[in-house]
């Protein structure tokens, strides 16, 4: 009892607590005969590194900011089958994200766009990525404010720094040419770091949305060209979010 207690100390001072809290399963099962020495510090160790990998993943999601947590085992395709599932599927691998490659989600109103963005920084996160999801419309106010508080450039690191940035509803309305230079030195300073856009227009029809040309053709010839564009098409879903309705008919939703 005596190095028990010892060890519980031990293990409190090096703040190891994922030991500390299967510690007393982990004594049973060598004094049972069912872990061996080495065995019984491997589990141990392994214990620790899953309650790290837990706290890192909640950590992750808080930081995030999604508005709801989601996930891609949660997308019902049959709902809806002209969802794009296999290019959605072959997103669910990552490969874009290793790549440093963006993903543009567009189509109409309803479908489900920001759901599967959330749902592809969920799994980005599951993959120890950093994420954060942000509404377009907010990410430039926050960065106007900071040409007011001269704190742009610390707010453009912030947005910069994660693994995957997630712009909802982009290119809903025309753009000031501070929020395009903006928006340009933003898309510059995540050079090389994946981005997840969706937007209820095609890429094609983001231009004129920019009050400069050169600014445009400088900034979306780069991200249109490096990104999977993936349209998303089919009846809402939203009708089913409606008070007393709990499951969705796509026979009887709406454009």
């Amino acid at each position: 009892m005596i190095v028990e207690a010892a060890l519980r100390d031990t293990l409190r001072a090096l703040k190891l607590s994922g030991m500390l809290e299967t510690l007393d399963a982990r004594l049973v099962q060598a004094r049972v005969g069912e872990l061996g020495h080495l065995e019984f510090l491997q589990v141990l160790c392994q214990d620790e590194i899953s309650r790290r990998d837990q706290v890192g993943m909640a950590r992750r999601l808080r930081r995030a900011r999604f508005e709801e947590q989601v996930t891609l085992e949660g997308v019902d395709f049959a709902a809806n089958p002209k969802l794009p599932a296999a290019q959605i599927r072959d997103l669910a691998a990552l490969r874009w994200l290793h790549a440093g490659e963006s993903v543009i989600l567009y189509g109409p109103v309803g479908v489900g766009k920001t759901y599967v963005a959330q749902a592809l920084g969920h799994m980005a996160i599951r993959h120890s990525a950093e994420v954060r999801f942000a509404k377009t419309s907010r990410v430039l106010a926050d960065l106007a404010g900071g040409h007011a508080d001269r704190s742009w450039e610390r707010r453009l690191r912030e947005l910069a720094r994660p693994h995957v940035l997630i712009l909802d509803d982009f290119a809903m309305r025309e753009l000031t040419a501070g929020q395009a230079d903006d928006l340009y030195e933003l898309i510059n300073e995540r050079s090389g770091r994946s981005l997840v856009l969706t937007s209820n227009r095609s890429p094609v029809d983001w231009y004129p949305l920019f009050p400069n040309p050169v600014v445009a053709e400088s900034l979306l010839d780069r991200l249109i060209n490096t990104s999977h564009q993936v349209l998303m098409n089919g009846p809402s879903y939203r009708p089913n979010k409606r008070p007393g309705r709990s499951t969705l008919d796509p026979k009887q939703t709406t454009e």
